[in-house]
């Protein structure tokens, strides 16, 4: 079950781990451009599409997918899916939680943030709807991943989540980044108390990765401050991800895999 897969990195973490064999389940909400925008808006039609293209590269290939819209925030939502994953492919064994809740908002009181990006100052709503999806629905979804795993003896799983800068602050984005490091916390606690049932669970922390949202001043940020100068493809996330899904990767746990 992979979260957000109809574009980025989650999409491209599908058709990984579709190449390698595995029965990907992908979940996805189409955002509506004039209530949730993002910046450029090419990255607005792509958050505001469903998951058939990937479901269709999939199956092109050779692969099996299935996809479901489905309301991160809303908490009835983990229970469905695993049902209708299960329904479709069997037990779930690969948890990615990809999906943000993406907000941009400060404690300042600027209305753009430096790379034109549309901002607001943090409020009830930016912080419930930030850690809805980005908190609790991982939470939730872990939690129903190791009930199913261990009420049916299995011995095999894996838990998968992105970060990015949360532990350190993440000005512009405060709730984002805050957000992220309470996913990290449960990941890791995730990992300590699953592990005897045969799960690992880790982060991967991606560069700043072109999922449809990178202008030249981001360009040139990460050519300027990141060790190795380029801004980061969604396939070479998925690289990470389909490795630590892979039996290599079996003593790999409580980690936060820092990618640049």
């Amino acid at each position: 079950m992979i979260t957000g897969a109809n574009q980025g990195i989650g999409a491209a973490a599908a058709i990984a781990l579709a190449a390698q064999g595995v029965a990907v389940f992908l979940t996805y909400k189409r955002l509506d451009p004039l209530k949730h925008p993002a910046y450029p808006e090419a990255y607005d039609r792509l958050r505001a599409r469903d998951a058939g293209e990937v479901v269709a590269r999939v199956r092109e290939a050779g692969g099996r997918a299935e996809s479901a819209e489905a309301d991160l925030a809303d908490p009835e939502t983990p229970g469905r899916l695993f049902d209708l994953a299960e329904s479709a492919f069997g037990p779930v064994e690969i948890l990615v939680n990809n999906a943000s809740g993406w907000i941009a908002d400060t404690f300042s009181a600027q209305e753009h943030d430096g790379f034109g990006r549309p901002t607001r100052q943090v409020d009830a709503a930016t912080h419930d709807r930030q850690f809805a999806v980005d908190v609790r629905a991982p939470a939730l979804l872990i939690a129903e991943f190791a009930r199913r795993h261990v009420a049916r003896g299995a011995s095999w799983g894996r838990v998968i989540g992105l970060t990015s800068e949360g532990p350190h602050g993440f000005p512009g984005e405060v709730s984002y980044g805050a957000a992220k490091s309470a996913q990290e916390s449960y990941t890791m606690s995730a990992a300590h108390e699953l592990g005897r049932h045969g799960i690992t669970a880790n982060m991967i922390h991606p560069p700043i990765t072109d999922t449809g949202w990178i202008n030249e001043e981001v360009e040139s940020l990460a050519r300027a401050h990141g060790p190795i100068g380029t801004v980061g493809r969604p396939e070479e996330v998925a690289e990470v991800i389909t490795y630590l899904a892979s039996h290599q990767a079996r003593r790999v746990t409580a980690q936060v895999i820092r990618m640049y």
